[in-house]
């Protein structure tokens, strides 16, 4: 297996909000994905470990709500290799229990900017990690770089970009080598992870 870390992600402000670069952690990933449908929803609660997880087969939007009251913040951002897929992991400290929506999108477009952020590959998974605070509200220190974080040579995933806090959501740009390769999004603890599978 094959994995790339990423740093902590440096903090940006805008307007009068201070927006956070947030990373992943590799080995599970879960992404938000906006559902545009209740039978496109998705409410995994929890990630098998990746010698036992089924290859994803469905491309379609998921998502999960956070927990009452979730104050959590990205801490690290992984992406690793294995048998069938690639897995993306966003670890996150703080409180509760994240909520997410995943879902293909046309272009990379940061919440609050309105900026179109260049992400490499043929197809952009957008995830949106609910529950989310700034570091100065969950007591824990954001994820720093480096951004965007590289996929495997040769494998689906291309790269993460970004991981911006914004209105209580982490948003997240993954590249991938074709549009609409199915996903899996889930959550694991101890750490908190949320964590997104892209087939091969």
């Amino acid at each position: 297996m094959i994995n790339h870390r990423i740093g902590p992600v440096a903090v940006f402000a805008a307007c009068s909000l201070a927006l956070t670069l947030t990373g992943c952690s590799e080995s599970n990933s879960a992404s938000s994905a906006a559902a545009t449908s209740p039978a496109a929803a998705a409410t995994t609660s929890s990630a098998l470990e990746p010698e036992s997880a089924p290859i994803p087969t469905d491309a379609s939007p998921k998502s999960s709500a956070a927990s009452d009251s979730a104050k959590l913040t990205v801490t690290d951002v992984r992406v690793g290799e294995h048998a069938g897929f690639d897995r993306v992991v966003y670890e996150l400290g703080g409180k509760g229990t994240p909520g997410w929506r995943v879902q293909y999108v046309d272009a990379a477009v940061q919440d609050g900017s309105g900026k179109t952020i260049p992400v490499s590959g043929n197809g952009i998974l957008q995830v949106q990690i609910d529950g989310s605070a700034y570091p100065f509200d969950s007591d824990v220190e954001g994820y720093s770089g480096p951004d965007p974080v590289p996929g495997v040579p040769g494998g689906t995933v291309t790269e993460v970009n970004g991981a911006l806090v914004f209105e209580g959501v982490t948003q997240s740009f993954i590249g991938v080598t074709q549009p609409g390769r199915p996903f899996t999004v889930s959550t694991l603890s101890g750490p908190t992870r949320v964590v997104v599978d892209v087939a091969k």
